[in-house]
């Protein structure tokens, strides 16, 4: 079951993902609604991102726990990201005005 928990946060994972890109690249064709700060965000929120999630890997490991957990552990902070952002563009909208 901790097997099939880790795939299905795995796989959550990359469609929020996909659908936070897909935000920004309408965002960068000026279809989307995003702050100017939008582009250094997406820059600047990755290396802390992958520290916490490596980390958070590293340490379930160091436990003890299986594989899947180490894998959810891995997956947790990255799907905080990925769901806070894919929410927030969403919220934003389309850009209706050139």
């Amino acid at each position: 079951m901790q097997m099939l928990n880790s795939m299905s946060a795995v796989a959550t994972l990359a469609v929020e993902a996909q659908t936070v890109v897909g935000f920004r690249m309408m965002g960068l064709a000026g279809l989307w609604s995003v702050t100017k700060s939008e582009n250094r965000r997406m820059v600047d929120e990755k290396f802390p991102a992958f520290a916490e999630s490596a980390m958070s890997a590293l340490f379930a490991g160091v436990r003890g726990m299986p594989p899947a957990a180490v894998m959810q552990a891995a997956v947790k902070p990255l799907r905080k990201r990925t769901r806070s952002n894919s929410r927030r563009l969403a919220r934003r909208g389309p850009r209706l005005h050139v």
